[in-house]
């Protein structure tokens, strides 16, 4: 089973919803809406969100990667976490990793 950019979507609002606006299912925004811009989400919460993707979808983000093009939006950090998943899927192939384990965020550790 793979999962797709929606399911991940899905995660990344209700972790949002339930651990830094705090159950606030009131707050409406879009999956466009930039969460600094609109104050969904402030520093502090950018480095929470990196801490729920790593280990939620088993990967992990580097420095130069901590950016507005990946974590500013529900859709820009989902479509992230979907490349990310995919790149460590096509490594994970070439060191003969299960694609299984991969397609559902398992962190994969080679012997």
């Amino acid at each position: 089973m793979q999962i797709t950019t929606s399911d991940i979507a899905s995660q990344i609002r209700g972790y949002i919803t339930h651990n830094l606006l705090f159950g606030d299912e009131g707050f409406v925004y879009s999956d466009d809406d930039s969460f600094l811009e609109r104050g969904i989400v402030d520093s502090l919460g950018v480095i929470e969100l990196v801490s729920f993707i790593e280990t939620q979808f088993g990967i992990s983000v580097a420095d130069h990667e901590l950016t507005p093009e990946h974590f500013d939006s529900v859709k820009k950090l989902s479509e992230y976490v979907v490349r990310k998943l995919a790149n460590g899927a096509q490594e994970a192939v070439a060191g003969g990793a299960p694609l299984s384990s991969i397609a559902l965020g398992e962190t994969y550790a080679r012997a």
